[in-house]
């Protein structure tokens, strides 16, 4: 597996992972188009992707500008690898060396992203809509913590 930032030439492999997810699934495709990932990876934030073989199975991306985690998706082949948590490192260990205000997140409750981020130390803010829950990381959590959270 080789990890590496993430480029706009890596767009349309990143997005082939995010619609192929079984759970927190995209219903409205418009709602999530090129120009997002261009701006965010080039210019409000930052991205990631993971290959095996040329080919792009998992990405991440944070918002340095709403200070969130936009996205974090592993392609279903590619599941229970220790990829997302690597990943996961990855993009909090750069954030936290050029931030210090915390992160949050949002995703659907009782599914496998919620055990993720849950194992991962991000706390539970509140819940929302239909089934959503807010979460959040400080950079004090982080620091002190991610060298025991292993892939």
């Amino acid at each position: 597996m080789v990890y590496r930032e993430a480029t706009v030439n890596d767009i349309d492999q990143m997005h082939t992972v995010r619609l192929a997810v079984r759970e927190n699934i995209l219903v409205n495709h418009s709602l999530v188009t090129s120009e997002h990932y261009i701006k965010l990876i080039s210019k409000n934030g930052k991205g990631w992707v993971c290959e095996s073989d040329s080919r792009i199975v998992a990405f991440a991306i944070v918002d340095s500008v709403k200070k969130n985690v936009w996205a974090l998706f592993v392609h279903p082949e590619y599941e229970a690898k220790g990829i997302g948590k690597t990943i996961h490192k990855i993009m909090l260990d750069w954030y936290f060396s050029h931030d210090d205000e915390s992160l949050w997140l949002s995703t659907d409750a009782n599914t496998r992203a919620d055990h993720f981020y849950r194992q991962c130390g991000w706390k539970e803010l509140f819940r929302f809509g239909k089934n959503e829950i807010k979460f959040e990381m400080t950079a004090q959590f982080w620091r002190n913590n991610s060298s025991q959270i292993r892939p």
